[in-house]
């Protein structure tokens, strides 16, 4: 089989759902809250990729059996914070 005629989209990395869980908890209240209608999409998407880039990748497939997860709420919170401050803290221009 060729790798290029295969479908790789059920294979994902887990975190991205904790990382997305986190972006909007943390967009929802405080600091986070004061700042989320001063920015753009591309603004949270590089939050989104900032954060993920700060976690180990966990790829899994549909139908994988998970034993561990190194990476925990509270650390998806973290890169989340991490990212928004380059976020915001950036020139703009």
């Amino acid at each position: 089989m060729n790798p290029d005629d295969m479908d790789f989209s059920t294979v994902v990395n887990r975190n991205e759902k904790k990382v997305r869980k986190a972006l909007a908890e943390f967009m929802s209240q405080g600091r986070g809250a004061a700042y989320a209608s001063t920015l753009t999409e591309k603004d949270y998407q590089d939050m989104y990729a900032l954060a993920l880039n700060r976690l180990p990748a966990r790829y899994c497939q549909k139908g994988t059996i998970v034993v561990g997860d190194p990476v925990r709420d509270e650390d998806a919170m973290q890169a989340v914070m991490e990212a928004y401050e380059i976020v915001i803290n950036r020139p703009k221009g």
